[in-house]
């Protein structure tokens, strides 16, 4: 008996001593979901480290000599795409869209093509060629692609489980486990919570609340013990804001919502030009002009290009250095369009973030702004410029306000999000994800493949 077989077996063994059958069965239900947590919140501080240190490699870079980027750049941006080609197609991009479609495929019926998106060997590629990404300055986050990790982890538990376990649902557990990921990500219980409900599933909450609420707090608390109670972003002043401020924040709302949905059109446009490709080599000339032109605008206009641009956002909210120059929110968004299109690993959460920070920070400046209506205004252009391209205000407003634990503007921000939302169908009337995730649907089911709709407009029956 090999090893597992034996775990199964004493398992069995144990659980048939409990003589409460209703006990017993909401017990099996729930070890799954904590097992597959605590293991995302695992993986997540690893990769968070991981992360971390290749940024630190890239600032390494800029501060050694500025021009090796013209070489390291777009050899990592072509070993990145490489990785993802030849070793996991669908562990490209952000992650987010694969989950939102193997939810969707969840099913007896495609059951087996749920596994070209979640499963270890995407978990390692992706994990790795979104390092290699930001090693050489790619302009990506790891959030998007930590979601995929969870939802492969929590896959895989619930594939490990014995036959004679009570039938967990897997739609349910990729959910909870897209919702743990982000939880860990970017230590917002709330967060992973209202984006599994508003972005994940139409599926009615009571049917895994249970589930989805102890799988978010143990990766959560797992994230947590290793990394402390950390804020993503800190503590940024905004007390003793002015009355009118609320105009402010419609006022920065609507450039960020329209230039998130604008970001996330062009790429889409990329994308669609890309497929026409019919040799290798395009796409290879196509990820080599990528990488210079970002080792370009990086040596030629302004290093921070470069990165998720956590920095970008810390100084602003923390510094003195709060006002930017005019063309920083165009870097902070070509940046994303030309490192997303390579078709390696990499998310735009975090780059949607920095970029929404600059257009606030920018328009903090020409406004002459106090430092801390500033600081509200920046958050205010974090959260639309992630409405506008996620179409999910709440779930950016409460990821703000959870990185930086100032509860007193939460309607400041919720404002943002809503005018983002409103004014970004002026661009499209679906998310970015949502026309990622059909895109993925027509690749792996073909004519099967449902009609993109907008998101309240169909329902899912919850899986039996």
């Amino acid at each position: 008996m090999t090893f597992i077989g034996r775990i199964r077996y004493q398992a069995k063994r144990a659980f048939d001593t409990i003589r409460n059958d209703k006990f017993k069965y909401n017990l099996l239900q729930a070890i799954p979901f904590w097992i597959a947590s605590l293991l995302t919140g695992l993986v997540a501080v690893v990769y968070t480290r991981l992360f971390a240190l290749a940024e630190k490699g890239t600032a390494y870079i800029v501060h050694l000599h500025l021009w090796l980027l013209f070489l390291i750049t777009p050899v990592t941006f072509v070993l990145a795409w490489w990785l993802v080609r030849q070793f996991a197609p669908y562990a490209r991009g952000s992650g987010i869209p694969q989950v939102m479609a193997s939810i969707e495929l969840a099913t007896p019926k495609y059951n087996a093509k749920v596994n070209q998106l979640l499963s270890l060997r995407i978990l390692f590629i992706k994990i790795l060629s979104s390092l290699i990404m930001a090693f050489g300055g790619g302009v990506i986050g790891r959030e998007g692609p930590t979601i995929q990790v969870a939802g492969s982890i929590f896959r895989k538990v619930n594939e490990w489980l014995p036959k004679w376990w009570p039938k967990v649902s897997k739609r349910n557990m990729i959910m909870t486990g897209a919702a743990a990921g982000l939880a860990a990500a970017f230590n917002t219980p709330l967060g992973g919570i209202v984006f599994a409900v508003e972005e994940l599933t139409r599926t009615h909450i009571s049917y895994f609340k249970t589930a989805l609420f102890t799988a978010v707090i143990i990766a959560g608390l797992t994230a947590q013990g290793l990394l402390g109670p950390y804020l993503y972003l800190g503590y940024p002043d905004v007390s003793h804001l002015s009355g009118s401020i609320f105009f402010g924040v419609i006022l920065v709302a609507i450039p960020t919502g329209i230039g998130g949905a604008f970001m996330a059109q062009c790429i889409l446009k990329i994308f669609k030009w890309k497929a026409t490709f019919t040799l290798t080599r395009q796409h290879v000339f196509y990820i080599i002009g990528c990488g210079l032109l970002i080792a370009g605008l990086a040596y030629f206009v302004d290093e921070r290009v470069l990165g998720s641009g956590k920095e970008l956002m810390t100084t602003a909210l923390f510094t003195n250095q709060k006002y930017n120059s005019w063309y920083m929110p165009l870097l902070r968004i070509v940046g994303p369009i030309f490192s997303f299109t390579t078709g390696a690993s990499g998310g735009v959460f975090a780059p949607a973030l920095s970029a929404g920070a600059s257009v606030g920070a920018t328009l903090s400046g020409w406004m002459h702004l106090s430092p801390a209506n500033t600081n509200l205004i920046i958050l205010s252009g974090m959260v639309g410029f992630l409405t506008g391209v996620t179409r999910t205000p709440f779930t950016s407003a409460i990821l703000v306000l959870e990185m930086t634990d100032r509860h007193n503007v939460i309607f400041h921000l919720m404002l943002a999000g809503m005018t983002a939302s409103l004014v970004a169908m002026v661009i499209d009337r679906h998310s970015f994800y949502d026309h990622l995730k059909y895109q993925y649907l027509r690749e792996i089911v073909g004519e099967d493949a449902p009609e993109i709709t907008h998101p309240q407009a169909e329902a899912i029956e919850p899986e039996e």
